[in-house]
């Protein structure tokens, strides 16, 4: 189940530096960086994987396999997108071209998970 934390007035949020999830700030002491402690370490290890090599800090090193999935996720996300042109100019009812856009911001919130 997703939690979903309540802000006070005086209450922000930030992004996670690894995953990208907001992150509630205490109001105390230096702001969170990370939504979790998982989150940290991912980010630690991959300082550390780099550290002493020509590959920036925040570069993302990912496997051939997951390259390829993120282009067919694109191809899939342009796809929907195109789907929705042709709906548009054919004339379809809005209720069918408010799916086809349900889809494809689905399909675009995948592809966000990118770690």
């Amino acid at each position: 189940m997703l939690k979903v934390q309540k802000l006070r007035p005086n209450q922000q949020t930030t992004k996670c530096s690894w995953c990208g999830k907001d992150v509630a700030s205490t109001g105390r002491g230096r702001p969170r960086k990370y939504c979790s402690q998982a989150c940290r370490q991912r980010a630690y290890e991959q300082r550390n994987n780099v550290s002493g090599t020509s590959i920036p800090a925040e570069a993302v090193i990912m496997s051939p396999d997951r390259a390829s999935e993120l282009k067919d996720s694109l191809f899939e996300l342009r796809c929907a997108a195109e789907d929705i042109a042709t709906a548009v100019n054919e004339g379809e009812e809005a209720r069918d071209i408010a799916k086809l856009c349900q889809e494809m911001v689905e399909l675009a919130r995948n592809i966000e998970k990118l770690r």
